[in-house]
């Protein structure tokens, strides 16, 4: 995944953020057991779905063509000579 950049982009970014402080949320509230709390955090992991959809449509995602996997090249295996056919 290194080769392709996969998530280095402000949307990706952004998105995983707010979506991890909404876990952080619900994991709290559920803790104390307070319901609404904890569906408070939910919808705020969805709300970081939407932010990092938002921000992908409007050109701050990884471009389409990106995601394209590079191909290696390809070499052309040299094999030295015998040790005999020097002179």
């Amino acid at each position: 995944m290194a080769g392709s950049s996969h998530g280095h982009t402000p949307a990706a970014w952004t998105g995983v953020i707010i979506a991890f402080i909404g876990f952080c949320v619900a994991g709290a509230f559920m803790v104390m057991a307070q319901p609404l709390g904890f569906w408070a955090g939910m919808v705020i992991i969805v709300l970081g779905g939407v932010v990092g959809a938002i921000m992908r449509s409007v050109g701050l995602g990884q471009p389409k063509d990106a995601h394209a996997v590079p191909q290696p090249k390809q070499t052309v295996a040299v094999t030295p000579e015998p040790a005999a056919a020097k002179s």
